[in-house]
């Protein structure tokens, strides 16, 4: 394999269930980076929240944030940015609360946990929307209504979740935006991930790598299976794909 590029989702793929990344997978994206391949977290999360790992790495290309909705350098250089109309975001946080299911808020200055709101949507930019609920037939509920509305990707980072960012934005489509800023292909990708909102990035690598703990869908995407993240399935994959 000519692997030039690895791409990390976090939580459930490269971050154990208590949120660090183990030595292990530590040290084989050390050994993948002092090779000369590019290793780039391709998260839900905002920038923030993503970013001192990135920095504990020593990674030193790109970071793509909220599934694809922003490409970011290391330096905090702002490379690509989609945001969601302030009108379609007052109108599903008002349809998951009138479900009673929890939201949260991604904007382009502030995030808004447990059921926060602005008091004027129009007052900020809009990243994501995600909301989250055990209650699967009101998680239903929200993909039927929102399956209406054209400008809107549907995806999620749990089985209870749903996360909503503009039409077209993905994981997928911020690596394709990446690899053209380094001058590879995405053949020469291994994207790791465990979640819907990973699939499309899995399906377009050249090597598409499913975690033991990923979604049953994720891994009938994938190329390979990998050990859980709670079993150094990262570094395991990255050992047998890249060094």
């Amino acid at each position: 394999m000519n692997i030039k590029l690895i791409a990390l989702d976090m939580d459930g793929t490269l971050l154990n269930m208590e949120g660090t990344i183990s030595d292990v997978n530590r040290e084989l994206i050390a050994q993948a980076l002092d090779k000369g391949v590019y290793v780039v977290l391709s998260t839900g999360r905002w920038l923030e929240s993503c970013y001192p790992y990135a920095e504990s790495l020593k990674l030193d290309s790109y970071l793509v944030t909220c599934n694809g909705g922003e490409i970011w350098t290391v330096d905090k250089k702002l490379i690509e940015r989609h945001l969601l109309a302030p009108d379609r975001v007052n109108m599903m946080w008002d349809l998951c609360r009138g479900l009673d299911v929890n939201t949260w808020l991604v904007s382009t200055d502030n995030i808004w946990y447990g059921n926060r709101r602005p008091d004027n949507f129009s007052d900020h930019e809009w990243l994501k929307l995600g909301c989250d609920s055990h209650d699967t037939e009101k998680l239903d509920e929200i993909v039927k209504e929102l399956s209406y509305y054209d400008d809107l990707e549907l995806t999620n980072s749990l089985p209870t979740n749903i996360e909503i960012n503009p039409k077209g934005v993905s994981k997928a489509s911020a690596l394709e935006r990446v690899c053209e800023e380094l001058g590879i292909t995405m053949q020469q990708v291994l994207a790791a991930g465990d979640s819907l909102n990973d699939i499309k990035m899995i399906q377009a690598a050249g090597v598409g790598v499913a975690m033991g703990n990923a979604q049953d869908a994720i891994k009938q995407a994938a190329d390979y299976v990998t050990e859980t993240n709670e079993q150094d399935g990262v570094g395991k994959a990255i050992e047998k794909f890249v060094l």
